[in-house]
Order: C-alpha cells, then structure tokens, then sequence
C-alpha cells in the first residue's frame, strides 16, 4: 500500500479528521502546518493532499474529497472579528494571514453583510497588537478560541453567525483538496473511516488538547461538539458554493464550480 503525503492542520478544530491517521504512519504521511502554508505545500505538490482553506480551491485544478471539511452552522467560536468600535465605525482591520478563507470570507462580509469598506492590513496573530494597530481584528484558530476578548475591551463578531445571517447557510472553512487522480477510491473511503474514527474519541482529543485543565478540556469538547460541523452535505456544498462566487464576484479568483473526487 502506498504512503500518502498529507498536509494538515494543527488546530483543534482540525484534530477530529487527523487524530485516526495519525496512528497509521504506514498508510499517512502526516505534516502539519497553518491553513495558508498546507494551500502552498498542496500547489507545489509536496503534498498529495491538503486540509487547506476552501478559498484554495479557486486556484488550481483541485477536487474535494466528499462528505468531510471543517465548517459551522451559526456560530463558531474560531473564527471571529474583534473590534475596539462599532462596525459601522470600523476603517482599518488587521488581518490573521494564517488562513486565506478567513481573509477573503471577511471581505466578503464588509461588502455584503457589514457594508462597509475598510483599509486591511496583513499581521501576526497577536489579538493587542492588532487592535492597537487597527479599529479591529480578524483571528482564527485556537487564539481565537482562547482569546479573552472582554478582558482586552474588545467586540467579538461571530464570522460564522454573520455569514448564516447573510446567506441562511453553513460555511466550510476547509476541506480534504488535491489534484485529479491523486486519491483513490480506497483513500477517500480511509479518511472517511478516520473521520468516523476521530468523531468518536472527541473526549480523548480534548483530553490532549488540554491534559492539566479541566474546565479547557470541557470547552474544547463543547466547541468540538457543538460548534464546528465536519459533515460536508448539501447545505454545505452550496454555502461553499455561495462563498465561492462571492471570492469571484470581487475579484479574488476565477469563478469555478466544486466538483469531488
């Protein structure tokens, strides 16, 4: 059986769809890096397959693996603005460039949910710094998910809840990609089986997540549970679909349709 180079993601959110092939080192071979640098190792073909942000997808030849992506229903806690004013307010954001589906998803929701037209300006994930820089912030992942907003004097702004108030539908943050014929048939049914897997065990990946800290340990379960959605149906093909032709209604990349292995 040949080995699989897979590119992944270290964030919590990530870990229900890597934590089963992580122990089959013989099947997977797992890197994990942020979501914009698994999008770069995927377009290089250092990798046969990537959990990179969506948004990827406009720019190469790519098809999705069915049934399984990281995405929300509402709220998800992960994905948030933060900002010192009001929206309205808002002229200038700071921008975590660790995932380019949060860049481009925020753009999407100042042109048509917000109606504003601020200035963006790239920068690390540091939630003080940004704010101090910018009237607000976009930050994702587990600093977002940690993050003490209230503590900072910050708003937190749901990406997740404002892209469902905006179109009615789930968004898929990021998603199984590779080429054409880089996965086979047997492949796309083990990550699926490992999705299963990690599905099951979410106490055990919160376990890991936080092994001294019991009220993190419960968080992170909650959040895996209640928050994130890992199936990929219907709802969620034409909420990725709607993102999609958003990014290429302003430009950000060509219009294509999503199609699957």
């Amino acid at each position: 059986m040949r080995q699989v180079r897979v590119g992944a993601v270290g964030y919590l959110n990530a870990r229900p769809l890597t934590w089963a092939l992580d122990r089959a080192p013989d099947r997977w071979h797992m890197r994990y890096d942020l979501p914009a640098v698994c999008a770069d190792l995927l377009r290089t073909g250092a990798v046969d397959v990537g959990l990179t942000p969506s948004i990827e997808y406009l720019f190469g030849d790519y098809r999705f693996v069915p049934g399984m992506g990281i995405g929300s229903d509402g709220p998800v806690a992960s994905v948030a603005l933060y900002s010192t004013v009001p929206v309205p307010s808002i002229r200038r954001i700071a921008l975590d460039t660790s995932s380019r589906t949060s860049v481009t998803l925020i753009r999407v929701l100042c042109r048509y949910h917000f109606g504003i037209d601020p200035a963006f300006v790239n920068h690390t994930p540091d939630l003080p710094a940004m704010t101090t820089a910018c009237d607000a912030a976009v930050l994702i992942g587990d600093p977002a998910l940690e993050a003490d907003h209230e503590a900072l004097g910050l708003n937190k702004f749901d990406m997740g809840t404002a892209w469902k108030e905006l179109t009615g539908l789930p968004f898929v943050y990021a998603a199984w990609t590779g080429r054409p014929g880089a996965l086979s048939a047997a492949d796309v049914e083990a990550l699926a089986r490992a999705q299963a897997d990690g599905l099951a065990h979410i106490d055990d990946i919160a376990a890991e997540y936080a092994p001294d800290d019991a009220a993190r340990r419960r968080r992170a379960a909650a959040y895996l549970r209640d928050n994130v959605r890992y199936a990929l149906g219907d709802r969620e093909r034409d909420g990725l679909q709607r993102f999609l032709d958003y990014a290429a209604d302003l430009g950000i990349a060509p219009r294509r349709q999503v199609r699957f292995y």
